[in-house]
């Protein structure tokens, strides 16, 4: 079952539970993009629509991977196969927290502003998200509903896959689920348009939701702001106006938000990629005339939906730029934690995928390379028979792939916020062992996730420029001199 946007889901999600004739609800959306869904089901209920307060504890140097979440009232899960897997000791995961709550706080007062929470005690509390993939951020998330006094925790969700459903079902009084793919791979994977939600749009939705009664209908376009959204067709676009988003939809209205694309038109057809024996799901862009195509490598705990690749390769696009994003992982592997951390295993993957890129299409290869990511992409162009034209790392561990380093032939411009000091320093220390053309850049208060406003369009454009210096031949001149750093 695949979902058209969030807004879709929560609308079909709003019809199951709607079917329980629950006493005295309060519906809780997980931010961000579990808000746009518990508002369809808030309305449907005429309940009051709050968030509720988690977090996820990132593995440090890969906060996209998840070993654990926090909540409100001091509530924390950890994920102890991650922890293992990724070795992380007991001081870094207290600093980790620390981070956390202090971040947990920020949002709280940025989405519901000067509102208090709406109190829980001795209701039923329905908690939603736009989907679970671990599960870990939902078990915390009912366990802050029950020590913020709810008589009944209820679930819902328009997917998930069954391993995490059975382990909900012991945190949950009931749990609501429109469905569980076998092979579940990815949230994003099972929707059509899975732009990424703003804070704007957040806070708005919350606000209208506290007036549950209203009957009123809130349709926010991809653009952070008001308007309509519509999704015609395959290709990539944002709302017109002062303000942009991301993703494949197109909008109108006003507003302000940060992203790329402006409804190219260009086709984002979906692939399979032959990766030696296993086939990997992608979704391939060729511009007409493109002189090459990005390979995008995802971090640990991502995927081809990943909402920052997604907006820096529609930013390709617009420059002209093929782009391939696919998942390194079956489905299967993916479920194998240990799997997500063999970057001899990713670079394998991405080794092959190129191959199948040449045989298809016969155009130059770069990659783009974000976290561990990075280090794959690295590795995969350090191989002797590999003539890849150009390397990207955006926040990435090229430490990682330390003992490649001086192999590495290709053009190779590593990407860092300039908050991110430890990140930076391994980029600096690494980019020392490299003996091929390469750039340090680093975009000023930028963070791991280049979250900061301005930030991944920076990188969008450093990257676009690179590429584009190594691939068109009007274009060389471009290139930087030998180990710059900017």
């Amino acid at each position: 079952m695949r979902f058209v946007d969030r807004t879709a889901a929560g609308r079909r999600l709003a019809e199951e539970v709607e079917r329980m004739d629950l006493v005295d609800p309060v519906v809780l959306g997980l931010p961000r993009g579990g808000i746009p869904v518990a508002y369809e089901v808030a309305r449907a209920l005429h309940a009051p629509l709050d968030v509720i307060a988690v977090r996820k504890l990132g593995v440090p140097y890969q906060p996209e991977l998840g070993f654990g979440a926090i909540g409100e009232e001091g509530v924390r899960i950890m994920n102890d196969d991650v922890v293992r897997a990724a070795r992380v000791g007991a001081r870094e995961r207290a600093a980790v927290e620390e981070d956390a709550r202090a971040a947990l706080e920020l949002r709280l007062r940025r989405y519901r502003g000067d509102r208090p929470p709406v109190g829980l005690r001795g209701r039923t509390a329905v908690i939603v998200d736009d989907g679970i993939a671990t599960g870990s951020t939902a078990s915390a998330a009912c366990r802050v509903a029950r020590a913020r006094g709810a008589a009944r925790v209820v679930l819902a969700v328009p997917l998930a896959p069954a391993q995490a459903l059975a382990w909900l079902r012991q945190e949950a009084d009931d749990v609501v689920c429109l469905s569980s793919p076998e092979y579940f791979g990815s949230v994003g994977q099972w929707y059509v348009d899975f732009a990424q939600t703003g804070d704007d749009e957040v806070a708005a939705l919350l606000a209208r939701g506290a007036m549950p009664d209203d009957g009123g209908t809130v349709r926010m376009s991809a653009a952070t702001g008001t308007g309509t959204g519509a999704s015609p067709g395959p290709g990539r676009g944002t709302g017109t106006g002062p303000g942009t988003g991301t993703g494949p939809s197109t909008g109108t209205g006003t507003g302000t938000g940060t992203g790329f694309g402006t409804g190219t038109g260009m086709a984002d057809p979906e692939v399979v990629v032959s990766a030696g024996p296993v086939r990997l799901p992608g979704n391939l862009v060729l511009p007409d005339g493109t002189p090459g195509v990005v390979a995008f490598a995802h971090g640990s705990g991502s995927s081809r939906h990943s909402p920052r690749n997604q907006a820096v390769a529609t930013a390709l696009n617009r420059a002209g730029l093929g782009t391939l994003l696919f998942d390194l992982l079956s489905p299967d592997e993916a479920m194998n934690r240990t799997n997500v951390f063999d970057i001899g295993l990713l670079a394998e993957r991405l080794t092959l995928t190129t191959q199948w890129l040449l045989r298809e299409h016969a155009l130059p290869v770069c990659y783009f390379g974000a976290s561990t990511g990075a280090a794959a992409a690295l590795m995969s162009a350090a191989e002797p028979h590999m003539d890849i034209a150009a390397v990207v790392s955006r926040g990435g561990r090229p430490d990682l792939a330390a003992g490649r380093l001086a192999e590495v032939r290709a053009p190779t411009l590593l990407i860092v916020g300039g908050a991110d000091t430890e990140v930076l320093r391994l980029n600096r220390q690494a980019a020392d062992r490299l003996r091929c053309e390469y750039r340090v850049a680093v975009v000023p208060g930028a963070t791991h996730l280049f979250e900061e406003p301005g930030a991944l369009e920076a990188v969008a454009e450093l990257a676009a420029e690179w590429f584009a210096g190594h691939l068109f031949p009007r274009g060389a001149a471009l290139g930087p001199h030998p180990g710059r750093e900017r």
